[in-house]
Formats: C-alpha cells, structure tokens, sequence
C-alpha cells in the first residue's frame, strides 16, 4: 500500500511539475510577444507567469532557454497538428488538408510575431535560428518529402525530386497571404482566401507530378 501511495505522489509531483512548466512558458509567450526578446526581462516573466523569480530559474536558468523551449514547443505543435498524414486518403484530398493546415498554422494569432522575433536574434545567437529551422521548415519538409516518396514508390507520383517539391508546394500554399503579414501590410488571411490559394497549390502540384 505505501508503495502504491508513493507513486501516486510521484506522479501528482510530475504532473505539478509539468502544468508550473507549462504556465511559466505561457507567461514568457505573452512578456515576448508584448516586449520582443530584448526588452523582456525574467521579473516581468516572472510576474506575467504569477510565479516568483526563485520559481522561474528553477525551471529556466536563463531567458533564452526559456525562449527555445518556447520555439520547441510551437514547432512540436506544428508537427502533431499540420503533418500528421492519413497514408489511406486520396493524395488530393489530403494534400489540401494539409495546406489548409499549413496556411491556419503559419497565420496563427502570434505566429508571425514569434518568427520575427527569431530572425532578430538569429544573427548573434545563431544556434537558436538553427534549432529553429531544423524543428520547424526543416521537420515541415522532411515529413512532406516522405509522404510523397511514398506516393512515388506506389506508383500515384511520376519519380521527382520530392524535398523541393515539398518545400515548393508549401511555399505555394501561403503564396500572397503568410508574407504580407511578416510586413504588416496584412493581417491573417480570411478562410475561403487560404483555400483559393492552397486549391491552386495543389492543382498546380497534382498538374505537374500526377502519374498519367
């Protein structure tokens, strides 16, 4: 009975641990979106999270730590929600699928705040850019590259280069909605404007690789 009491409160602990993680992250989002990277500090983390500073540091030993966990996290969600292919569907149903995805993803509300807060960092901490990249474009396009490899070797795909195919068809998907936004000549684009846009993507895709 101890034994079983003891891993009870083990599990409570984690779980504990894991929701104070979770409202310190929140709270950062928040204090960077609102103050860009530079001008936040971790006292206004802190008090945006409602957690103390000694709290902070015991989850975060610095603010860029926190930042890249931040980024992680985004990118983890981006992964679980976007490229997640149903392998039994047809290949233009689920292209569309997964461009709508993309292009409600990449407009999401701080979204694009979060990108240029990267890229204004990148220079002098490179390795978070890096990371960035790897977790996210990088993941995005690897995952595409495979699903369509799939479609090649089954015979729906002519043979095709497929890593610059996947990166082109997503560039595609958010052609003339994602980057307005980074220069704030636009806000998010509206629902049937992300799906006038990602049905050309995947007309032009499927025009170009689909096996006659």
């Amino acid at each position: 009975m101890s034994t079983t009491t003891a891993q009870e409160r083990l599990i409570e602990e984690r779980q504990e641990d894991s929701a104070k993680r979770r409202q310190i992250m929140d709270g950062a989002r928040r204090t960077f979106l609102a103050n860009g990277f530079d001008a936040a500090s971790m006292n206004e983390i802190a008090r945006t999270a409602g957690v103390s500073k000694g709290t902070l540091y015991v989850y975060f030993k610095s603010k860029e730590e926190l930042f890249e966990a931040i980024v992680e996290a985004q990118m983890r969600e981006q992964g679980q929600q976007v490229f997640n292919f149903d392998r039994d569907a047809d290949i233009q149903v689920e292209l569309s699928r997964l461009g709508r995805a993309y292009s409600q993803f990449m407009s999401r509300p701080g979204g694009v705040s979060e990108l240029r807060t990267v890229m204004a960092i990148a220079d002098r901490m490179p390795e978070l850019g890096a990371k960035f990249f790897l977790a996210g474009p990088a993941f995005g396009i690897e995952r595409l590259r495979q699903y369509l490899e799939e479609k090649v070797a089954a015979g729906i795909l002519d043979t095709h280069d497929c890593e610059v195919a996947a990166a082109q068809f997503l560039d595609a998907c958010v052609a003339t909605t994602f980057k307005p936004m980074i220069f704030n000549l636009a806000g998010p684009p509206s629902d049937d404007r992300v799906a006038h846009v990602v049905d050309m993507a995947v007309r032009v895709f499927l025009s170009a690789y689909l096996r006659r």
